[in-house]
Protein backbone atom coordinates (compact mmCIF):
# COMPACT_ATOMS: atom_id res chain seq x y z
CA UNK A 1 0.00 0.00 0.00
CA UNK A 2 2.72 2.60 0.58
CA UNK A 3 4.22 2.13 -2.70
CA UNK A 4 1.10 2.83 -3.80
CA UNK A 5 0.99 5.72 -2.06
CA UNK A 6 4.37 6.46 -3.32
CA UNK A 7 2.84 6.68 -6.83
CA UNK A 8 0.41 8.92 -5.88
CA UNK A 9 3.26 11.02 -4.60
CA UNK A 10 5.31 10.94 -7.87
CA UNK A 11 2.20 11.68 -9.86
CA UNK A 12 1.00 14.33 -7.70
CA UNK A 13 4.56 16.29 -8.02
CA UNK A 14 4.59 16.20 -11.53
CA UNK A 15 1.02 18.13 -11.43
CA UNK A 16 3.02 20.56 -9.26
CA UNK A 17 6.27 20.92 -11.13
CA UNK A 18 3.65 22.63 -14.25
CA UNK A 19 2.26 24.83 -12.01
CA UNK A 20 5.45 25.66 -10.27
CA UNK A 21 7.13 26.29 -13.79
CA UNK A 22 4.77 28.23 -14.64
CA UNK A 23 5.19 30.89 -11.62
CA UNK A 24 8.63 30.69 -12.45
CA UNK A 25 8.23 31.88 -15.61
CA UNK A 26 5.90 34.72 -14.80
CA UNK A 27 8.45 35.87 -11.86
CA UNK A 28 11.35 34.46 -9.97
CA UNK A 29 9.80 35.26 -6.63
CA UNK A 30 6.74 33.48 -7.27
CA UNK A 31 8.53 30.53 -8.45
CA UNK A 32 10.54 30.01 -5.52
CA UNK A 33 7.03 31.03 -3.27
CA UNK A 34 5.30 28.44 -4.65
CA UNK A 35 8.30 26.04 -4.18
CA UNK A 36 8.47 26.79 -0.84
CA UNK A 37 5.15 27.09 0.53
CA UNK A 38 2.50 25.16 0.05
CA UNK A 39 -0.16 27.50 0.37
CA UNK A 40 1.14 30.01 -2.18
CA UNK A 41 0.91 27.05 -4.29
CA UNK A 42 -2.36 26.59 -3.79
CA UNK A 43 -3.32 30.47 -4.47
CA UNK A 44 -0.88 30.62 -7.46
CA UNK A 45 -3.03 27.35 -8.96
CA UNK A 46 -6.46 28.81 -8.42
CA UNK A 47 -5.78 32.29 -9.24
CA UNK A 48 -2.82 33.01 -11.48
CA UNK A 49 -2.13 29.36 -13.40
CA UNK A 50 -3.58 29.84 -16.53
CA UNK A 51 -3.47 26.60 -19.07
CA UNK A 52 -5.51 25.27 -21.27
CA UNK A 53 -5.95 22.14 -19.00
CA UNK A 54 -5.75 24.27 -15.67
CA UNK A 55 -8.62 22.28 -14.42
CA UNK A 56 -7.26 18.68 -14.70
CA UNK A 57 -4.14 19.65 -13.43
CA UNK A 58 -4.87 21.22 -10.07
CA UNK A 59 -7.74 19.28 -8.94
CA UNK A 60 -5.95 16.04 -10.17
CA UNK A 61 -2.55 17.23 -8.65
CA UNK A 62 -4.30 18.04 -5.31
CA UNK A 63 -6.46 14.47 -5.45
CA UNK A 64 -3.58 12.82 -5.84
CA UNK A 65 -1.54 14.35 -2.73
CA UNK A 66 -4.60 13.20 -0.83
CA UNK A 67 -4.64 9.23 -2.01
CA UNK A 68 -0.44 9.72 -1.47
CA UNK A 69 -1.38 10.54 2.19
CA UNK A 70 -3.88 8.45 2.69
CA UNK A 71 -2.27 5.25 0.80
CA UNK A 72 1.14 5.55 2.78
CA UNK A 73 -0.76 6.18 6.21
CA UNK A 74 -2.83 2.92 5.51
CA UNK A 75 0.18 1.26 4.25
CA UNK A 76 2.41 2.09 7.63
CA UNK A 77 -0.80 1.25 9.72
CA UNK A 78 -1.04 -1.60 8.06
CA UNK A 79 2.79 -2.43 8.90
CA UNK A 80 2.34 -1.53 12.45
CA UNK A 81 -0.51 -4.67 12.96
CA UNK A 82 1.49 -7.47 11.85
Amino acid sequence: MQILGMLFYLAAFAGSLVVIIHAFKAEVWKGILSLICGLYWLYYAFAEFQHEKKWPIVIGTIVLWVLGAGATTMGAAASVMR
